[in-house]
């Protein structure tokens, strides 16, 4: 590509399409000369006399802006000016660094990098713990048929990584740029429990809210005596629910529902545990809506409502129940993840009868289709291959698949390549630290089960992430992990396996690509 093609695409107006991959390549090339920098091929990108592209030099990444000198002063960036001479024209160049006000101006100026509402389309979520994987999940969504959230990270998992709800959006923001992915993406703010955790991520911008009102169902009204379920409901929020006992009753005893074909008949003792189990939970989630919805001030977003870390399945008869109540509270659900029956464990496939599992997975997904529609979330989704045939078959596009501690472990298998001391230092600190780390999840690994990463070569290091004691002591540490810091200061491992993702990011993206792609080709 010449300069009279570069001088086209500053005078673009609209956004105009993605080039070809040899004319992309070669525009790579020279706006990598005239920047100093490696630029990305796919991140260019050309609208109201801009051009906009991504480079790296060295460990660090920057923003390019190509324009004319009379234009940059329109430019909302912050960065370095440079002025240059294209084959006798006049041009100016900016150099950004990729930091959060760059981030927020190139959203505006280029809104394929910010999220969006996906709707009800089939659709995956790719938690990054490290900031670092979506150009490889752009890479597997392509290749298949699932819209794509980006910027996923639960409140307790920023917690741990110590990261703001801004930096997960930004992190998706440039990655989208990176791998020039225009397709759109959503930003879960998953597992919010709090107002707090609300007003936090509708500041950053994020457009999927999980509400997360686990502390508020009471598992035990299942298996209870029913003198505890009457006691259960005694003391729920009836004011908040807007409805009465009785009103329940008459709603819900004396006729049969029929739900895309699943019948259902509630008798006083089931209508009872259900509303005893989750009627606290309702009413918490209308509360967050509301608050949500306030605070959105009209933009628009989308809810879930995930009860899967809980302690007992949810019934069809309970999950039609949550559907009613909060359908008759005017709470529009996208997506509703109910626990199912089995174990989903962190990292593993699942654990369980499958016949059991598609028989349930069935039923809940006629509730879905005929209360909303909405999507079944299928959450703690990582690695369930067993299971994904099955949700195709049952739940056809109405399944949101979401994932997180997927992808760090793909890292952790790249260093085990690329760097196999770190990675050896990291897995001995794992072992070490599982057991405290592990109990907020749900997980059986056993750490002694785990080899001892220095009795293993270097080229059988990789096969801790094969077995189920290796995954998840690997899976649940991730916090600590990130976050330990050395006795003079500066963080353990974070800093030196950040880097070694980083000169290693082809390999990296190609490997998440190929893991992404085995939990995306089912749904295809």
């Amino acid at each position: 590509m010449d300069i009279t093609t570069i001088t086209q695409l500053m005078a673009a107006g609209e956004l105009a399409p993605p080039r070809a991959a040899d004319e992309a390549g070669a525009a790579a090339a020279r706006l990598g000369e005239l920047a100093g920098l490696t630029v990305y091929p796919d991140s260019i990108a050309a609208c109201a006399g801009t051009v906009y592209f991504l480079g790296r030099r060295e460990a660090a990444k920057f923003l390019g802006i190509l324009c004319l000198p009379q234009d940059m002063a329109q430019v909302a960036f912050a960065g370095r000016r440079h002025s240059l001479d294209l084959d006798g024209r006049p041009a100016a160049l900016m150099l950004c660094p990729t930091d959060h006000a760059n981030a927020r101006a190139l959203r505006a100026a280029l809104p394929f990098t910010a999220p969006c509402v996906l709707g009800l389309q089939l659709s995956i979520g790719c938690g990054d713990r490290l900031g670092l994987a979506t150009p490889g999940h752009v890479h597997a969504v392509r290749r298949g048929h699932m819209a794509p959230i980006f910027a996923q990270q639960s409140i307790r998992e920023m917690t741990r990584t110590r990261r703001t709800p801004e930096e997960v959006l930004d992190a998706a923001s440039w990655g989208v740029f990176q791998a020039g992915w225009r397709g759109g993406f959503g930003a879960d703010a998953d597992h919010l429990k709090t107002a707090d955790d609300v007003n936090r991520c509708v500041a950053a911008g994020y457009t999927f809210y999980t509400i997360d009102p686990g502390d508020y169902v009471e598992s035990t009204a299942d298996h209870g005596e029913p003198s505890l379920v009457r006691e259960r409901m005694s003391t729920l929020p009836w004011s908040e629910l807007e409805t009465t006992a009785e009103d329940l009753r008459r709603a819900y005893l004396a006729r049969p529902f029929d739900a895309d074909g699943v019948r259902m008949a509630f008798d006083e003792d089931q209508l009872w545990r259900a509303a005893a189990k989750y009627g606290a939970a309702i009413a918490h989630t209308l509360v967050m809506y509301r608050q949500l919805s306030a605070r959105m001030d009209g933009r628009p977003f989308e809810l879930e409502m995930s009860v899967d870390e809980t302690d007992t399945p949810t019934t069809p008869e309970q999950h039609y129940f949550v559907a009613r109540e909060l359908q008759r509270l005017r709470v529009p659900l996208v997506s509703l993840a109910p626990r199912f029956v089995g174990r989903f464990e962190k990292g593993v496939d699942y654990i369980g009868d499958l016949a059991a599992f598609e028989e349930d997975a069935a039923r809940q997904a006629a509730i879905a289709r005929a209360m909303g529609p909405y999507k079944l979330g299928l959450h703690s989704g990582s690695d369930k291959f067993s299971i994904y045939p099955i949700m195709a078959r049952v739940a056809g596009q109405l399944v949101h698949l979401k994932t997180a501690g997927t992808s760090y472990l793909e890292a952790v298998r790249v260093l085990a390549s690329v760097d196999p001391p770190l990675f050896r230092e990291i897995a001995a600190f794992a072992r070490q630290h599982y057991a405290e780390d592990s109990r907020t999840y749900h997980v059986s690994a056993d750490a002694a089960r785990m080899p001892a990463p220095e009795q293993l070569a270097d080229g059988e290091l990789a096969t801790l992430l094969d077995t189920l004691d290796g995954r998840q002591v690997l899976h649940v540490t991730f916090g600590s992990v990130l976050t330990a810091t050395k006795p003079e200061g500066g963080y353990l491992f974070r800093d030196r396996l950040l880097a070694a993702l980083q000169a290693n990011e082809e390999v990296y993206t190609a490997a998440l690509a190929a893991h992404f792609e085995r939990h995306i080709a089912p749904f295809s």
